[in-house]
């Protein structure tokens, strides 16, 4: 059974397509810039652009599974699309904010709801992984880690699960060539609850020096964080964390719950990706 796995240039959608070529699956690898994608010998690649509809056709000739990134903008005609070149099942990366109330308004939530909205009412067999925060967003402190400046945060002891995006390839590559998860809605998070705080204080351990934290106010996070966002798109991170600030987060599905083998920890991450924060001019 062909699969079509669209954002491929991402961790998840990368790490994917390896597990499924490894397994002797036929998969064809998606992005908006195909010949950027790297990819195992042997796998094809082609260009889908999700709010692009003239670029859905060929992408999708010959695929029976899809693993997908949310994006409204062309969801009505990648589902008439994927209907006509026959697509049975689609694994869509969404995210555990579309369970939040007032999730519709909301300018993180809405995008990924959707998009779930949409599969929900075709008929297309659809999975949905609802992942919280990546371990992988704390990519975010390298600058300042990098140049040996405290990490300024509104919020740093808002808890949060983060989950290794390794785990959520394993339960994707699950959901696209094994029965136990097709049709589920599933709320992923990593095993277990970490303030950013304490998130900074594993990163430190791992790069070998401490990680200086500075709590700033929630004005000057908008400030920092509109210059890389939409004002409304922070503000709704900024409440996010805020109300997480009360208790450890909800630890939900894992690999250890879904597939019988332990979570990769938030240390196993920060020492994979340790490089990323060492020091620079």
């Amino acid at each position: 059974m062909s699969t079509l796995v669209t954002g491929a240039r991402g961790k998840v959608g990368q790490a994917l397509v390896d597990r499924l070529h490894s397994a002797g699956r036929t998969v064809r690898a998606a992005s908006s810039h195909p010949a950027r994608l790297t990819v195992p010998a042997g796998v094809e690649t082609r260009e889908l652009v999700l709010d692009r509809p003239e670029t859905f056709a060929a992408a999708l000739d010959g695929v029976r599974q899809v693993f997908l990134y949310p994006e409204p903008a062309g969801i009505h005609e990648l589902i008439a699309a994927a209907g006509a070149a026959g697509v049975e099942h689609v694994v869509l990366l969404s995210s555990s904010s579309v369970l939040a109330p007032g999730a519709a308004d909301d300018p993180l939530a809405g995008h990924s709801l959707a998009v779930e909205r949409a599969l929900a009412a075709s008929a297309l067999t659809c999975t949905f992984l609802r992942p919280d925060a990546f371990a992988s967003n704390s990519f975010g402190w390298a600058y300042p880690v990098g140049r040996s400046l405290p990490v300024q945060l509104a919020y740093p002891d808002a808890h949060i699960a983060p989950i290794h995006p390794e785990d959520i390839a394993d339960i994707a590559f699950e959901a696209l060539t094994g029965p136990s998860l097709t049709g589920r809605r599933l709320t992923l998070t990593g095993s277990e609850s970490l303030t950013f705080r304490r998130q900074l204080a594993v990163l430190s351990d791992a790069i070998g020096r401490e990680i200086p934290v500075e709590q700033i106010t929630r004005a000057e996070a908008e400030r920092q964080m509109g210059a890389h966002m939409p004002a409304p798109m922070a503000s709704s991170l900024l409440d996010l964390w805020e109300a997480a600030c009360h208790g450890p987060a909800t630890v939900a599905d894992t690999t250890a719950t879904l597939l019988g083998r332990p979570a990769r920890t938030y240390a196993q991450w920060a020492r994979e990706n340790a490089a990323a924060f060492t020091p620079r001019p």
